[in-house]
């Protein structure tokens, strides 16, 4: 079926193999996993491409970028198996394998003055792991909930003409907080390019995954910020609800969600026989945070001791 791929690589045909060393035995090519295509469009309407071959987020955006011959930078964020601003299908760490990704790209540039009547915002930060940080909630009845101008998916460009392109979500969600009050500040923004009323969601077929949901049992692609992806059973449904009482304390404590954050804690809660291991196990790999103590501890409860009665 056309030129020799595996994984991608292709081999120029007629490229003679390189000769094994005298007296030693050719060496055994490593096993290839299978190749992973998976299919995408613009968030906004586009015809499908395929991309294969990442490993990460940035990755990820590469090869779309590619398909659709734009900037990677265009990318704001995916959602998957919906072409809608769904912050419930937002990509985080993992990718069923059936699942259709939609790249949302910047659409126009806005900027709102706001005045810190009280300490919250009411603005819950998303990242999208290339440098981006986005609005993922807004708090009814807070001050950004009164500037009708502000929406979910809007992603922040510069605080006060200071630009927080690459910096990470939870700085970005300091920076809010510290903000002194009465004191107007800006805020640009961009938003995701609009999808066309008319392009309805893709009818998928009956035996595919259900809207954005990853069954348990199936295998999904796991995106790590290092090393390679991994292909995984999906998260068992005890996994699931941990990772999602986790993602409600990132957001009481810090003002993020972050699904795939959300998702390592959750291992390495697993694997803490006591809350003060978990502590210095994540000062370890996510020192940068500066996690409060009593977050950690309420995390490692959360995973180690949920609510009895749950199936």
């Amino acid at each position: 079926e056309g030129s020799p791929m595996e994984n991608g690589v292709g081999q120029e045909p007629g490229t003679p193999e390189p000769p094994a060393a005298e007296g030693s035995l050719a060496p055994r090519p490593p096993r290839a996993r299978p190749r992973l295509v998976f299919h995408t469009q613009l968030a906004h309407g586009s015809p499908t491409g395929r991309i294969e071959g990442f490993t990460n987020v940035k990755e990820l955006y590469a090869k779309i970028a590619e398909v659709f011959s734009i900037s990677p930078t265009e990318i704001l964020f995916c959602t998957l198996n919906t072409h809608k601003v769904d912050m419930q299908k937002l990509l985080g760490g993992q990718i069923g394998l059936e699942d259709f990704i939609f790249a949302h790209v910047r659409g126009e540039t806005k900027e709102v003055e706001v005045t810190k009547t009280e300490d919250a915002l009411g603005l819950t930060i998303t990242d999208n792991g290339a440098g981006y940080a986005f609005i993922k909630r807004i708090k009814e009845g807070s001050i950004i909930n009164r500037i009708q101008t502000v929406c979910v998916g809007d992603s922040i460009e510069a605080i006060n003409d200071h630009t927080i392109v690459g910096c990470r979500h939870y700085e970005v969600a300091r920076m809010l907080r510290e903000l002194p009050r009465a004191q107007p500040f800006t805020l640009r923004l961009v938003q995701p390019k609009k999808a066309f009323d008319m392009i309805g969601q893709r009818t998928r077929s009956s035996k595919s995954l259900g809207e954005g949901r990853v069954a348990s049992g199936k295998e999904t692609l796991r995106l790590r910020a290092q090393g390679p992806a991994t292909l995984e059973e999906g998260p068992s449904p005890f996994e699931e609800e941990a990772a999602r009482r986790v993602d409600d304390l990132l957001e009481s404590y810090m003002g993020i969600r972050d699904s795939e954050l959300a998702s390592t804690m959750v291992e390495a809660a697993k694997e803490s026989p006591s809350a003060a291991q978990l502590a210095c196990g994540l000062d370890s790999v996510l020192g940068e945070f500066a996690f409060p103590q009593e977050f950690v501890a309420e995390v490692w409860a959360a995973v180690c001791h949920p609510e009895v009665g749950q199936e």
